[in-house]
């Protein structure tokens, strides 16, 4: 099956692949979640859900390095990677000798569009539609919430969500405005200075990939005294399979 690929290329995949190997770890749980776990033979260190599934699966490497060699032993017949998540140099290597079929993801709309999509290049049509109805299901309504968010990835240096990210498309479909989508970059590197700008009525600080706690939270509240500066589960702003328990996680956050 010759198939166009989120980055417009075509992929020629066979029908339906047996040997995948995933590149992303929100991915990799929503191939899971469609019953894909014989056909799953290669994953990254950071893919680890479902626990009690990745752990039968061979650890190529992370999402900017693999282990080319090891992914060269398990022949795989479809490669599945990730636009922001893995680099140009990963995928033009590997598409040398593999099918690789690359996923973009920035919005909810595209989230739905890459579980869809996973399920046509896999075979699982009709498992790929229930998930994405059981998704908008938990999504539908999410609580409606009102003034200028921002979301902290990341410590020293701090580091927020921007725009065209998935991230910044669930605050804005919470209700909230991210005046970050207007600074440079999708991850805009902020100081103190730019947090205090912003005037912002509720500073996010998740729990991945920097672990925010309650002493950080503590140390921002000193320069920021009237905003609300809230912990938050970063595993909640994972795409794909994560969304149906994110939308209910949003419902009882945010009550």
């Amino acid at each position: 099956m010759r198939v166009e690929d989120h980055l417009g290329r075509q992929v020629d995949i066979p029908v339906p692949p047996k040997r995948v190997v995933s590149i992303c770890p929100a991915i990799t749980e929503t191939l899971f979640s469609l019953g894909l776990e014989q056909e799953i033979v290669g994953r990254t260190r950071y893919c680890i859900y479902p626990q009690n599934l990745v752990e039968q699966v061979t650890i190529v490497g992370g999402t900017k390095e693999v282990d080319y060699d090891v992914i060269a032993s398990l022949q795989p017949d479809l490669i599945i990677a990730e636009k922001e998540e893995n680099t140009i140099e990963i995928i033009e290597e590997l598409e040398a000798h593999f099918p690789v079929f690359v996923f973009q993801i920035e919005s909810i709309a595209e989230a739905y569009r890459m579980i869809l999509d996973a399920g046509k290049i896999t075979g699982r049509q009709e498992e790929s539609k229930k998930l994405v109805e059981e998704i908008t299901g938990s999504f539908q309504p999410l609580p409606q919430n009102h003034g200028r968010a921002a979301y902290a990835m990341w410590r020293k240096p701090y580091m927020v969500v921007g725009a065209t990210t998935y991230i910044s498309d669930v605050l804005q479909t919470l209700g909230f405005a991210n005046p970050y989508t207007t600074y440079e970059g999708r991850y805009p590197v902020v100081d103190i200075a730019a947090l205090q700008k912003e005037q912002l009525d509720v500073l996010f600080l998740s729990s991945e990939p920097f672990p925010f706690s309650q002493k950080h939270k503590d140390e921002l509240a000193a320069y920021l005294p009237n905003t609300s500066i809230r912990l938050i589960d970063g595993e909640m702003f994972w795409y794909g399979a994560r969304m149906k328990e994110a939308g209910h996680y949003f419902k009882q956050y945010f009550t």
